[in-house]
């Protein structure tokens, strides 16, 4: 390959790959505690895994940077708009051996994931094939595509749960609604931020679809219920009460950033806005454990 190493780091969007592998041993962390808790009606017992956490860290790192790598791939004219200066617009990688290098990323990501356990193994499928279909099909499908997005940015928290099984899925099944709605909601800020370059190549994006506007309003309801219902990992006593402290912090990062939809008609700053929520959210959940 003619690229160097950090421009395929660069490719993979490395820095969002360490960030969704961090939140996935999160979610065994939270989930490891959860199920202790529980040890007396479940019969849940044993020491944290810490081999399967890393494990679960690496499987995550790889499938997403394939799932940005494929993204990428199949986006290099609207790319060549909004985002010329990533590495297959620009030149640096070549088209092919970008595709070629996400086959593999999914293919290491989705073995090491069936050393965990079927479960993992199953997720990782599941989420390798999804990622694939949205970078060639739903990304350019109204609505469908964001949900796609939240489900498997959410569904990250579910794999580093799924170490213990459907008894870890259980346990953060809340923490994963949360983050998809989070996520959808700012997927589809970015497509309102995105409709430019969108409209150039044809893409059928919701706000193209329906108009800005009301696929602003859309995104805020989605945001708001994400807000509203912030509140219930604390409530079901599946995180403390510094949970609920922090979580406050990153509900105002929402808020702000629905005002900066609604009443300022600014997605650019508003999709920057939910970024840094999100991170708020995720330390939320650290700290609430």
């Amino acid at each position: 390959m003619s690229a160097g190493i950090r421009t395929y780091l660069e490719l993979m969007r490395y820095g969002n790959c360490l960030m969704a592998g961090f939140a996935a041993v999160i979610g065994t962390l939270i989930a490891f505690n959860i199920l202790i808790s529980w040890s007396f009606s479940s019969g849940f017992a044993g020491s944290f895994p810490f081999l399967d956490a890393g494990l679960v860290f690496l499987v995550v790192f790889l499938v997403s940077g394939a799932g940005n790598t494929i993204n990428d791939y199949f986006d290099i004219k609207i790319d060549s708009i909004n985002r010329p200066e990533r590495p297959i617009p620009s030149g640096r990688v070549k088209a092919k051996e970008a595709f070629y290098f996400s086959y593999l990323l999914f293919s290491l990501g989705t073995l090491l994931a069936f050393s965990i356990n079927s479960v993992c193994g199953l997720i990782a499928l599941f989420n390798s094939l999804l990622l694939i279909l949205y970078a060639k099909t739903l990304k350019g499908t109204p609505l469908l595509g964001n949900l796609s997005i939240g489900y498997l940015t959410g569904s990250v928290f579910l794999f580093g749960a799924s170490v213990f099984g459907f008894r870890g899925i259980e346990a953060l099944s809340v923490l994963f609604l949360l983050a998809a709605l989070a996520i959808t909601a700012r997927e589809i800020v970015k497509d309102i931020e995105d409709m430019e370059g969108d409209s150039k190549e044809g893409a059928d994006t919701l706000p193209l679809r329906i108009g800005a506007k009301k696929a602003g309003y859309l995104a805020v309801l989605i945001g708001l219920l994400a807000v509203i219902l912030s509140p219930l990992p604390y409530f079901m006593h599946i995180l403390g009460s510094r949970y609920l402290y922090i979580v406050f912090l990153a509900d105002l990062g929402f808020l702000a950033a629905i005002a900066q939809l609604l009443l300022r008609n600014n997605p650019t700053k508003s999709s920057k806005m939910f970024k840094i929520a999100m991170f708020f959210a995720l330390i939320a959940f650290i700290a609430g454990v």
